[in-house]
């Protein structure tokens, strides 16, 4: 199968799992360690969908890929956001859930309170995610898939 429909496919399966556990799983177990794995989750899809995106780009000889993760996302804001419909808010929304996973990795403390995800810093600067932005995180994973699979088919 091509490279860019199992990345998709992968996204998908993914948002599904996570679907699962945010509407179904977590109300019934309340377990901080379920709302991190979610988070995590939701960030593994997106990467997935930009994947796909990526090769798909790449396959139709509109990019370059690099080596760098880095480099391929600046490639994948500049040059792929704008034909599949990504507004710069959804752009900032991505880049905002890869910083709050990168703090949850480093950060020494996190802990759960009143539905809250509460992490702190080796600074010990305070970061705080409900679970309705987990939610809206969740959305913006469903709707980058979405406008993936129609600009595919498009084609």
């Amino acid at each position: 199968m091509v490279k860019f429909l199992e990345h998709l496919q992968e996204a998908e399966r993914t948002i599904q799992s996570i679907d699962h556990m945010i509407y179904i799983t977590l109300p019934l177990v309340k377990d901080k360690r379920l709302l991190f794995k979610i988070l995590t989750d939701i960030k593994s899809a997106i990467v997935s969908c930009i994947n796909a995106i990526l090769q798909y780009e790449y396959i139709n000889e509109r990019i370059v890929l690099y080596k760098s993760a880095k480099e391929n996302f600046e490639t994948f804001v500049k040059r792929c956001t704008f034909n599949y419909k990504i507004t710069q808010r959804e752009v900032e929304s991505i880049i905002e859930l890869f910083d709050i996973i990168e703090k949850y990795k480093d950060s020494p403390v996190e802990f759960l309170r009143d539905e809250k995800i509460v992490i702190l810093s080796e600074s010990m600067k305070v970061k705080t995610i409900t679970i309705e932005k987990i939610k809206l995180f969740l959305l913006l994973a469903k709707n980058m898939v979405k406008k993936a699979k129609e600009k595919f088919i498009q084609k």
